[in-house]
């Protein structure tokens, strides 16, 4: 339910053109009249929108692509939204979720709010207010998962803070940039990177010619940290999407 669904359309000063081509938002939904005003809203103000009918489903796609905001239903098939929200705020806290459920109590909005959520609305609601919570949220500061200081794996012993890395008690050389690759995959650990997502992070590059360059980067770490670079367990290639670190 909506209130006044006109203005998803109307939101005077807010130019989709200001809107970065990057920014995605997850909508976890099951109601397919809302799904369509929520894509068709988000869309105009010039975001890519995925959009997940049920829980499990919303937590794939939220593994799988890099987000940069969630709206989620609390009632939810597979998996309930109290559920992905604590799941999700685990895994990628600085993530902004904002909870749209016809759930109204007081009580709802103290567990949400206990579980991470960053912000909550009720049904009915207004598609420009919606839009101006998710904006505000995404202008806040990121709060990222803090990488530890050392970090072991499959026999491999990281030092971010010195630079040493160890395998099987032997030293190992890493270069500057393999240990900034190395944190963010730490850091984001059992999620699906895409290349360009790596690109963006790591190199920091807005446009290049070919990803390669991280194809290249990560068979260097394989080769490093990997009992075997040509079946690797812990820098693993999902086809067609990137790569997934496995602690």
């Amino acid at each position: 339910m909506l209130q006044n669904e006109k203005t998803a359309t109307d939101f005077g000063a807010m130019d989709a053109r200001n809107q970065p081509a990057a920014t995605q938002i997850l909508v976890i939904e099951d109601d397919p009249h809302i799904q369509k005003i929520l894509q068709r809203t988000f869309r105009e103000q010039g975001y890519g929108v995925t959009v997940s009918g049920n829980g499990q489903d919303g937590l794939d796609a939220f593994r799988s692509g890099r987000q940069s905001a969630v709206i989620l239903d609390l009632v939810l098939p597979a998996i309930s939204g109290r559920d992905l929200c604590k799941i999700m705020k685990a895994e990628q806290p600085g993530v902004p979720i904002i909870v749209l459920s016809a759930i109204s109590e007081v009580a709802d909005k103290v567990l949400l709010l206990e579980l991470g959520a960053d912000d909550y609305m009720t049904k009915p609601f207004s598609p420009r207010e919606l839009m101006a919570r998710v904006q505000a949220a995404l202008r806040r500061p990121r709060v990222h998962a803090a990488t530890p200081a050392t970090f072991s794996f499959g026999g491999c012993e990281i030092d971010f803070a010195k630079m040493n890395a160890r395998r099987a008690g032997k030293p190992i050389t890493l270069t500057a940039h393999e240990f900034k690759l190395l944190k963010y995959f730490v850091e984001n650990a059992e999620r699906v990177l895409s290349r360009e997502e790596l690109l963006n992070e790591v190199w920091g590059y807005n446009s290049y010619p070919t990803t390669r360059t991280v194809d290249n980067q990560i068979l260097k770490l394989r080769q490093k940290l990997e009992p075997d670079a040509a079946d690797p367990h812990h820098l693993q290639t999902v086809y067609g999407a990137g790569y997934r670190f496995v602690p």
